[in-house]
């Protein structure tokens, strides 16, 4: 069949091409007539820098070999119940890796029946289970090459000999977790994530390699976890940074082992209130997490954040990879956003923020030595994301967005204690078997001088930047740990110079405090004083866990042998689901009357915004339907019993009614009148509109009616 010719207008090559200018030209005369400014569809991350309405060609950056070349990934699931039927029917639905956080003395009947040579064991840092597991695997029929997932030990002087022993039996078997989920879970930002997460890692390959393993085969030992959330885009530039960063450190050390991925949708992002929405927010960061070229993931089941999951949760939870793999076959392309201008920025910001993070760590003394720096900064990041969640700049679905009153309850039994309390930042400073040996000031990987292992450096390798000059370091097994503190970070447009420094021997730790990076890249030189303090918190002890500031009702995801540094547990619904829990705990609900003036349009669009703010706190929010005078609206006030009102309608109404209206509300009882909107010269007591502080006046709202917490429990 012959094909037609298109007409000249419609050949691809020879449409005009367009500028930003002309482009920035259209979006300004559209934003004239909505009164807006150009600033507004810019949007600010929390690590500083900025998301653009648009990426071009401009912004390209030149393409990487770092995405994994696998078919699709891992399905890990997670269980923290000794429970073979619900471990069982997992494997059998499709999982096919098993994440477990029990006893050690469950193991062997728990994994009795399973083929441990198809299904790998990732276990939960404690090392009397790590022990126990090596113990099934040399019971069992495997080959030692057959052996894989990990014991997730953290380098300690107890689980050291566990892990050599490990390395000399089972060569395939991985033994450490780097679990940047604390530092996600504590209201960090990516950035924060990675960079801290970058500086445990180093501190566990000091330990590794000062306990006598190659530097390869340290390297081998470690697998990483990071949290996926809702946030598409940025969780798939954050695990492609990741590889990059990890890539760069593993070059300056003299290895060449790719970083191992396993992410996990966040705990923080998971709602008590309306569950079921959990599983969007699931679906989009394990489908962020697949794209983004994690080797494993493992999703919460909805209804994590409220007890033990049961097994409806469960197996939405693994079909949820499912579907995304078997029938939307995702893992069938390898670095899908690779060549999107937007995702190669925003990796690229991703990498150079995180790097900074990590070497101003590593100035700092590196971890655990620089965790009060951690805690402070991660505490201030907090308070920046509490306040936007308070006035809902960040909004939550059926939470502090679309509640629903109504909704009923979802019951689950509550989690079990963690088997072993997370490791303090104390007593991860013994973590060589040496006790005058400390990783967090050691000033290289270097093994003892009895080893024949050669030593591992990456902090002061060259951040991943976009704009970075090379790396001043060539791969080198001499290359100090200290001088990663200084160095370049991993250019990612120009490629490392293969020149080595003028001296091969490590650099000393005073050093590189005084050379100075790249421009582009160059980290803030002052270190926090050593008396720095976690921020204020901004919100008290959550009612259900009687937890410490800002800890939700914990979703016991961390490994109980993790390091967590002291850091806290959050989850932005935290603050609103508290005032929920204090409304429903009222024998009658509070409610706020809503003063609708006007017909139907005229106010349904305030009266709605007004009803969902304060549905969020839990308050009830009659409303006296279509009106014509303001005696109407006081009479049907007075009947609601209400001892709150908020004027809702139009700027004409208010114009004409608002007056009238809060005058007649007060004669009727009304002890506060509020007014939705900001525009009226009616006397009322406040004002509610798009970016009040919602929390502020949901709080203040419980305080004006006498409604507190349970004596002994802080709001």
């Amino acid at each position: 069949m012959m094909e037609l010719a298109l007409p000249a207008e419609f050949r691809p090559n020879e449409f005009p091409a367009a500028s930003r200018e002309q482009w920035r030209e259209l979006v300004d005369a559209v934003l004239r007539k909505t009164g807006a400014d150009f600033d507004s569809l810019v949007t600010q991350t929390y690590d500083g820098f900025a998301l653009q309405p648009l990426y071009t060609a401009d912004d390209a950056l030149p393409p990487y070999a770092l995405a994994p070349v696998k078919q699709g990934w891992d399905v890990r699931q997670r269980h923290a119940v000794p429970d073979p039927v619900a471990l069982l029917n997992d494997l059998e639905g499709g999982v096919t890796s098993l994440w477990l956080a029990v006893p050690a003395s469950s193991l062997e009947r728990l994994l009795d029946g399973v083929y441990l040579d198809l299904a790998p064991i990732v276990l939960d840092g404690d090392v009397e289970a790590a022990r126990t597991m090596l113990r099934i695997y040399d019971q069992a029929p495997l080959l030692p090459a057959d052996v894989t997932g990990n014991l997730a030990l953290v380098p300690s002087a107890e689980s050291l000999p566990v892990i050599e022993q490990a390395v000399a039996q089972f060569p395939s078997l991985r033994t450490v977790v780097v679990d940047a989920l604390p530092f996600h879970d504590a209201g960090g930002s990516d950035s924060e994530e990675l960079g801290a997460s970058l500086a445990l890692a180093v501190s566990y390959l000091r330990s590794l390699t000062a306990a006598g393993l190659p530097v390869a085969t340290a390297f081998a030992q470690l697998e990483f976890r990071y949290a996926a959330t809702a946030d598409q885009f940025t969780t798939i530039a954050k695990l492609r940074a990741a590889r990059r960063l990890w890539a760069r450190v593993a070059e300056v050390s003299g290895a060449d082992v790719p970083q191992v991925q396993h992410a996990v949708t966040s705990s923080a992002m998971m709602t008590r209130r309306d569950p079921w929405v959990n599983m969007l927010r699931t679906t989009v960061a394990c489908l962020s997490a697949g794209l983004g070229g994690a080797d494993s993931v493992t999703v919460q089941p909805f209804d994590a954040a409220i007890g033990v999951p049961d097994e409806f949760a469960r197996r939405i939870a693994r079909n949820t990879q499912n579907l995304l793999l078997e029938e939307s076959h995702l893992g069938e392309v390898i670095d899908p956003a690779a060549g999107s201008w937007y995702v190669e920025k925003l990796t690229d910001d991703l990498a150079v923020a995180a790097w900074k993070w990590f070497q101003e760590i590593e100035r700092a003394g590196g971890l655990p030595g620089a965790s009060s720096l951690v805690v402070s900064r991660i505490a201030d990041t907090w308070a920046r994301r509490s306040a936007r969640l308070a006035d809902r700049s960040d909004p939550i679905t059926g939470v502090s967005e679309f509640p629903n009153l109504a909704e009923k309850p979802v019951v689950r039994p509550p989690h079990p204690a963690a088997s072993a309390s997370p490791v303090s930042a104390a007593s991860t400073t013994s973590a060589t078997p040496s006790a005058s040996t400390t990783p967090a000031t050691s000033a290289s990987l270097s093994a003892p001088a009895t080893s024949s292992a050669s030593t591992t450096s990456p902090a002061s390798a060259t951040p991943p930047a976009s704009a970075a000059s090379p790396a001043s370091a060539a791969p080198a097994s001499t290359t100090s740990a200290a001088s990663l503190a200084s160095a370049t970070p991993p250019a990612f447009t120009t490629p490392a110079s293969a020149t080595p420094p003028a001296s091969a021997s490590p650099v000393s730790a005073a050093s590189t405090t005084s050379t100075a990076p790249p421009a582009s890249v160059s980290p803030a030189s002052a270190t926090p004083p050593a008396s720095a303090t976690p921020s204020a918190p901004p919100h008290g002890i959550d009612t259900d866990s009687q937890a410490p500031w800002g800890d939700a009702p914990p979703i016991p995801i961390i490994s109980s042998g993790s390091d967590s540094f002291g850091l806290p547990r959050v989850r932005y619904a935290q603050a609103f689901e508290e005032l929920r829990d204090l409304a429903d705990a009222q024998p009658e609900r509070p409610q706020v009357f809503l003063a609708t003036l006007g017909p139907v349009a005229a106010h349904t669009a305030r009266a709605t915004f007004a009803a969902n703010l304060f549905n969020a706190g839990g308050f009830a929010t009659p409303n006296a339907g279509p009106t014509k005078t303001a005696d109407e609206v006081a009479a049907r006030f007075k009947a609601s019993g209400a001892r709150i009102a908020v004027v809702c309608g139009s700027d004409s109404s208010y114009a004409e009614l608002a007056g009238p209206a809060v005058e007649a509300l007060r004669e009727a009882g009304a002890e506060r009148v509020l007014l939705a909107g900001r525009k009226s010269d009616a006397q009322v007591d406040g004002h509610v509109y798009v970016g009040c502080p919602a929390l502020e006046i949901l709080n203040g709202t419980f305080e004006f009616l006498g409604i507190t917490q349970p004596q002994g429990v802080e709001r």
